[in-house]
C-alpha cells in the first residue's frame, strides 16, 4: 500500500461503521433473515477505495451471505448498498459485474468441460457476438474476439496458466482453479474485486503465488475485499480488517489493532478471555 493510503487509514476511527475518506462501497441498514434466523444485520460499512480490506469472523458469522448481498446474488430484506455512488438495488448480479464490481466464490465456478482459454473469453463483458443477430455475422465480432483472446492470454501468462490454455478446466488442480477464477474476474476489467476465501483448498506451493496476485490487484489501483480464515494471509496483505460476528460488524481497524480488540477475542474464543487473540493461528 502506498504511503498516502497508509496515512489516510491512520486517520480513520477504529470502530464499527467508521467513515472512510474515499469509500467505493457503502452499506447501510442491510438485514437478511432466513425464517427466524437473522444472518446479516449491518448498520453501516464503508470500504475504502484502493486498499485491501479483509472480512473475517467465526464460522457462521454471515460473511458469505453478506458477500452475496453486496453483489446481488441475494437480496436483502432491508437496507441500501451503493457502489461508486450508484444504488445497487434491483440491479442483476451480472450487471453489477459490468459496473466494475466482480467476485469469486468459495467453491470455484469454472466450467469444467470448457477449455481454460474459453473460460477466460466468457469473462469478458459487452461482447458483440453474444447478440443472436450479430452472432451470424462474424465480421461484426471477429476483431473484438481477437482482442478479448489477446487479453485472456496476457492474464493466463501473468497467472502462470498459459501452459494449460487448451486443457479442460476440469483437469486443473484446486489451486489452479482459484487462479483461473481470479484471472477470469479480471477479464471484466473491474475497479473492485471481491474474493470469497481465496486460500480455501489451495496447497502451500500455490498459496504464495495467490498472495502475490492479490497484492498485485491493489498495486494496479483496484480495491480488494476478501473473506478469509487464513489469518496469516490477513496479517500479511490486508490494510484494513472488518470483523463480523452473528451477522453484525463488531470491529474495524488495521490488522495490528484487531488482535487486541476484546470484542473480537470474545467472538472467536467466547467471553471471559483476557488474552489477545492470536490471529496467526486462529481458524
Amino acid at each position: 500500500m502506498t504511503t498516502d493510503l497508509s496515512s489516510v487509514l491512520d486517520s480513520v476511527p477504529r470502530e464499527p461503521g467508521s467513515a472512510k475518506p474515499d469509500p467505493i462501497l457503502k452499506v447501510s441498514n442491510v438485514r437478511r433473515s432466513f425464517g427466524g434466523l437473522v444472518a446479516v444485520d449491518v448498520d453501516h460499512l464503508e470500504v475504502q477505495r484502493g486498499v485491501i480490506t479483509a472480512l473475517i469472523g467465526p464460522n457462521g458469522a454471515g460473511k458469505t451471505t453478506f458477500f452475496n448481498l453486496l453483489t446481488n446474488f441475494d437480496n436483502p430484506d432491508t437496507g441500501s448498498r451503493t457502489f461508486e455512488g450508484r444504488d445497487l438495488q434491483g440491479i442483476p448480479a451480472h450487471k453489477v459485474a459490468n459496473l466494475g464490481m466482480v467476485r469469486t466464490f468459495q467453491l470455484t465456478k469454472s466450467l469444467s468441460r470448457m477449455t481454460v482459454i474459453d473460460n477466460m473469453r466468457l469473462g469478458a463483458t459487452r461482447q458483440i457476438g453474444e447478440s443472436l443477430s450479430k452472432a451470424l455475422l462474424p465480421f461484426t465480432w471477429k476483431r473484438q474476439e481477437a482482442e478479448v483472446t489477446a487479453r485472456a492470454d496476457e492474464l493466463l501468462e501473468r497467472f502462470k496458466l498459459s501452459h494449460m490454455r487448451e486443457e479442460y478446466a476440469g483437469t486443473l488442480s484446486g489451486g489452479q482453479r482459484k487462479l483461473l477464477e481470479m484471472a477470469r474476474a479480471l477479464m471484466v476489467q473491474p475497479t473492485m474485486v471481491m474474493l470469497d476465501e481465496p486460500m480455501a483448498g489451495v496447497n502451500p506451493a500455490l498459496k504464495q503465488s495467490l498472495l502475490d496476485h492479490v497484492k498485485g490487484l491493489r498495486d494496479q489501483g483496484m480495491t480488494v475485499l476478501f473473506v478469509e480464515h487464513d489469518m496469516d494471509m490477513v496479517q500479511e496483505i490486508s490494510d484494513w480488517v472488518v470483523v463480523m460476528a452473528e451477522g453484525r460488524i463488531i470491529a474495524e481497524g488495521p490488522p495490528s489493532s484487531i488482535a487486541n480488540n476484546q470484542a473480537v477475542v470474545d467472538a472467536y474464543l467466547g467471553s471471559h478471555h483476557d488474552s489477545a487473540l492470536n490471529l496467526e493461528g486462529s481458524e
